[in-house]
């Protein structure tokens, strides 16, 4: 199910043009960056978006201007990840074109981390969400004391059962609507 499910909203948010996704980028960020969540942490955990994802550079940009500690992922074999200070010349491209920190980086513990924007390809109301299948950040959160954030287009918003496994993202910023 979650593999069709994964298949068919790909291929939803690889349709969307370019200036559908600029809109709607640009409108998400704002929301974002307005919601009490962004505002009150002083350290946030982001992801790097693949083309077809929200695009989270003016999200980097502005949280480096608001001078929060910016962190992202790293991970490991056996879905491990840790948080690491984003540090984009240690950057390099790793498998499924992911851009990863390499060398020597600073990794924050959970409790250190105030927020963690959260991505994933298909998410329920309630805020369940299907990501790419590593499991990575349902490991990741299942022990994560802080807020928990995503910001999606219409055509995310899916209808489907989590698993015992899953870890709700806290809030949901969708375009045109939050829930």
């Amino acid at each position: 199910m979650k593999k069709a499910l994964r298949k068919q909203v790909l291929q939803e948010l690889k349709s969307l043009s370019a200036e559908e996704k600029e809109v709607m980028d640009a409108w998400l960020t704002e929301q974002l960056l307005l919601h009490p969540f962004y505002k009150e942490a002083k350290a946030i955990a982001t992801y790097l978006s693949f083309p077809h994802e929200f695009q989270t550079a003016r999200l980097i940009e502005q949280a480096q201007k608001d001078e929060k500690t910016l962190l992202i992922p790293k991970t490991y074999p056996h879905g491990k990840m840790d948080f690491v200070l984003y540090e984009p010349e240690k950057l390099e491209r790793i498998s499924f074109g992911l851009l990863e920190p390499q060398g020597d980086f600073t990794i924050l513990e959970p409790s250190q981390i105030d927020l963690i924007h959260v991505p994933g390809l298909a998410f329920n109301t309630s805020g369940y969400r299907v990501g790419y299948g590593g499991g990575y950040y349902d490991r990741y959160l299942e022990h994560f004391p802080g807020h928990t954030i995503s910001t999606i287009y219409p055509c995310q918003i899916q209808n489907f059962q989590p698993e015992h496994y899953d870890i709700p993202v806290e809030e949901v910023l969708i375009y045109g609507r939050n829930f």
